[in-house]
């Protein structure tokens, strides 16, 4: 099956948009295809506001409107614990939501960027889609990353080479209670991160402070820039660690 296929078939549908590069080229491949597709953000505590910029200007790109809904996650106890398993408990509660909102605006089809790239046996989020009957047309189709970021790259999305992000609650250990505060830490530390440089490259909490994961080609630059790096990360971690084994992204 191809997407203009799979389109055709489910003509009207929701989906869960986050503004990365699978739910990004699969609203434009609903579009072209002339599939009535709406496109949700579910802001939640997890997601930084990047995001949701950029899920703002994917949509203006294409001339989509964006939906965007609130949702507090971390009332739910099983979330908030950050169990092994969190993933499945969030993705549980998100879509559950997400799914009975759409309904209510008349989607009974709702859809996620999946793609054909993700281990179920390594995404126990996975898990929770299934159960839910939420659609994954980039996974159904055969669409792997490499192939999402070529496609993406030809239709002159930005996206097309934005990083694969993982929420902030991937940077709590798992087993320590997700704290609103931990992840504004999180994200205002990451974001300076940011404005120093650096790209692609993970802040994880610690026991007394934070560890930083970079790339190969970026650990040199963190040495060079250790003088920057604490100026701007002393005022949130008491401790601050670089890992010396490189971060090989995961897509």
């Amino acid at each position: 099956m191809t997407l203009e296929e799979f389109f055709s078939e489910n003509p009207l549908c929701a989906l869960a948009f986050s503004g990365g590069v699978d739910s990004a080229y699969l609203l434009w491949a609903g579009l072209q295809a002339g599939a009535e597709i709406w496109p949700y953000f579910v802001k939640t505590p997890f997601q930084p506001q990047f995001e949701l910029e950029d899920a703002r200007r994917l949509c203006r790109q294409l001339d989509a409107d964006l939906i965007i809904c609130e949702l507090d996650v971390l009332t739910d106890k099983a979330v908030a614990a950050n169990p092994p398993d969190r993933c499945y408990h969030c993705k549980r509660r998100m879509f559950s939501w997400l799914k009975r909102y759409a309904a209510s605006e008349g989607f009974s089809l709702l859809l996620d960027g999946t793609n054909a790239s993700d281990d179920a046996g390594d995404r126990p989020g996975m898990r929770a889609l299934e159960e839910l009957e939420v659609r994954s047309p980039l996974r159904e189709c055969g669409l792997t990353k490499d192939d999402i970021r070529a496609l993406s790259r030809q239709a002159g999305l930005f996206t097309w080479d934005k990083p694969s992000y993982a929420c902030l609650a991937t940077r709590v250990p798992t087993g320590r209670t997700i704290t609103r505060e931990d992840l504004k830490k999180v994200e205002q530390g990451e974001s300076l991160l940011s404005g120093l440089g650096f790209r692609d490259f993970r802040l994880r909490l610690t026991a007394n402070g934070c560890k930083l994961q970079m790339k190969e080609d970026q650990l040199p630059r963190v040495l060079d820039s250790r003088g920057d790096i604490l100026a701007a990360l002393s005022p949130l971690f008491s401790e601050i660690t670089l890992d010396l084994r490189p971060r090989v992204p995961i897509e």
